[in-house]
Formats: C-alpha cells, sequence, structure tokens
C-alpha cells in the first residue's frame, strides 16, 4: 500500500484547523504544528510547538517529507498596540515569508493560506457585493490590519511568481460556532452587544463545520487562486444578536470619532476600535467562484450558527 501524501498544518490548535485535521486524515498523514500552545491531536499525529520564525521550524521539514502545506496560523487582529502589531506583523508577515521560502525550498506541491475577508476593508463606497478582483482596502483604514493585507500581497507573489507551489488562498467571511474564538463570536456569546445607533449593516456568517469542509475540499481540488468563501445569504447585524439571543446595548454613532472612543474606553476584544466601520458598513463578499470552482454549498444555515449562541445562554441561566 503506498504511503500517504503528508500536509503539514499550522495554527493545529485552533478550532477550525482541528476540524479540517479531522476532514483529512483519513487519506492524508497530517504533522500538526502551533505556533502558541503545544498540542495533542493522537499518537498518529506528530505534533510541535515552534515559533514559525525560529531555526526549528526548518527541522520539521527536514524531519518529514511534507507534500502540501494548510497554513492556517495566522494570527488574528486582537489587540491594537503597538507591541501587538509588531508581533502579529511578524508572524502573520514575515513568518509567512519563512515558510513559503521552506516550502521551495524543501519541494513542497501545494500550499493552501487561510485569509479573511477583512482584507477588504469596511468602506460606504464598497459596491454590493465584493469580488476577488476588488482593491484590498483595509490596509488604508486602519493600521491594525496592515498584517492581513500584506500577508496577501505576499502570498499572490508566490502565486504567480512560484506556479509550482500551487498556491490557493481563501477569504471566509464571519466564521462562527463552537470552539471559535473570533470578535464576532464573542459578541454573539454576549448577553449585552453593542450597537452603533442607526446602523446594522448586512454580514455573512459560516459555521465551522462548513468552513473545514471547504478548507477540505479546496485543498483537494487543488485549483491555485483567490477564493472568497460565503453563503449566498446575509443577515443584519442586529437580526444576528437577536437571534444568538443577545440584548443590544445602543452606542452613539455620531460624531464619527465618538464611537472610536467609545470603542478604545471599553477594550473590548469583541468591539475593537479598529474594526468599528465594519459595524457600520456592509462587507458582503461574493462566493459564487468557489462554488463554481469547488462544487461546495454550505450544509449549516444561520439558524444553526445563532441557535448555538441562543442555546449558550439559555444553559447559563
Amino acid at each position: 500500500m503506498p504511503n500517504k501524501p503528508t500536509i503539514l498544518v499550522t495554527g493545529a490548535g485552533g478550532a477550525t484547523a482541528k476540524k479540517v485535521i479531522t476532514q483529512l486524515q483519513g487519506e492524508y498523514s497530517i504533522v500538526a504544528v502551533d505556533f502558541r500552545r503545544q498540542i495533542k491531536l493522537g499518537k498518529d499525529i506528530p505534533s510541535y510547538l515552534v515559533d514559525i520564525n525560529k531555526r526549528g521550524f526548518e527541522d520539521i521539514f527536514r524531519n518529514h517529507d511534507i507534500d502540501g502545506v494548510i497554513h492556517l496560523g495566522r494570527l488574528g487582529t486582537h489587540g491594537s498596540n503597538k507591541r501587538s502589531r509588531r508581533s502579529r506583523y511578524n508572524t502573520n508577515v514575515l513568518g509567512t515569508q519563512r515558510l513559503l521560502e521552506r516550502c521551495r525550498k524543501y519541494g513542497v506541491k501545494q500550499v493552501l493560506i487561510m485569509s479573511t475577508f477583512f482584507v477588504y476593508g469596511a468602506d460606504a463606497y464598497n459596491p454590493a457585493l465584493l469580488d476577488e478582483n476588488t482593491p484590498l482596502k483595509a490596509a488604508e483604514l486602519t493600521l491594525d490590519l496592515v498584517d492581513s493585507v500584506e500577508l496577501e500581497n505576499l502570498a499572490n507573489i508566490y502565486l504567480y511568481k512560484y506556479p509550482d507551489l500551487n498556491i490557493t488562498i481563501l477569504r471566509p467571511c464571519h466564521i462562527a460556532g463552537p470552539g471559535i474564538r473570533n470578535s464576532m463570536s464573542a459578541l454573539l456569546s454576549s448577553t449585552k452587544a453593542p450597537v452603533l445607533a442607526g446602523f446594522s449593516p448586512m454580514m455573512q456568517f459560516m459555521h465551522i463545520d462548513d468552513v473545514a469542509e471547504a478548507t477540505a475540499i479546496a485543498y483537494k481540488g487543488n485549483k491555485p487562486g483567490i477564493y472568497n468563501v460565503a453563503p449566498e445569504d446575509y443577515v443584519a447585524y442586529q437580526d444576528a444578536l437577536i437571534a444568538s439571543g443577545c440584548k443590544r446595548r445602543f452606542l452613539p454613532s455620531i460624531p464619527p470619532a465618538l464611537p472610536l472612543s467609545i470603542s478604545k474606553v471599553m477594550r473590548s476584544r469583541a468591539f475593537p476600535s479598529y474594526l468599528i466601520n465594519y459595524f457600520k458598513y456592509p462587507v458582503v463578499i461574493d462566493g459564487s467562484l468557489f462554488k463554481k470552482t469547488f462544487g461546495f454549498k454550505p450544509k449549516r444555515g444561520f439558524n444553526d450558527i445563532f441557535s448555538y449562541y441562543r442555546k449558550q445562554k439559555e444553559l447559563m441561566q
């Protein structure tokens, strides 16, 4: 029986990565890497705690015959101070460059990189649907998303300069559901969630199970390029909060500097000041290219997503 191809999965301690690994481990051998915590995924999956920018990271490529990489180790925007911004840049941009150079050096045949729809930026002049050719404006609107945009720009350079790497870049919408720890999930989990008075932008949500399946399908399909990953449906932000059992906490939205100041005073990881515009203006992405290319359709609807958060609150009462 021939040996199974080996995939290196970064950010393997995250909820999405664990589900991706579950999707793939029957057909592939998995090597798990996390930059923040030691994880155990079973005796058949080697697991490493290593900094992507340290020398020890290359040893993984020396010790394993890596055929492909699924890069889920992007640090999220969980802080706006200079130190965290610098740390994210070092990991997300310089670390990804180091990863891609190791892929070139050791003959890796395929790379999938998980990006985010945040790279488009939230702006009053955004078109109704943002496709993959829409300019990435997030870096112009806030310094805290510079690393996300530059990571994408870097991946794009390697995508076209080194076609042998077969790079696929995914830009998912809001990911939600069990185990997800991002700003939106924190809001949906809260009993009281902030809302900017007069604003309720349309938003898209995907259940973590669907995101994991989409990632696995994209890797197996191996069709390099950039793809938005989102359902065809969207829902108003305030309706999403109500469906999740949240009470709305209205904040003044004018003058424009006021909500930014309030958010900074709140110091909320769920409602950070650099994401304020995403709670004012819709950022709705067109996922039709991904659907057409890979034949993917989400299995979980909004009710599956929001009922999870609602039931969690009911259990706490």
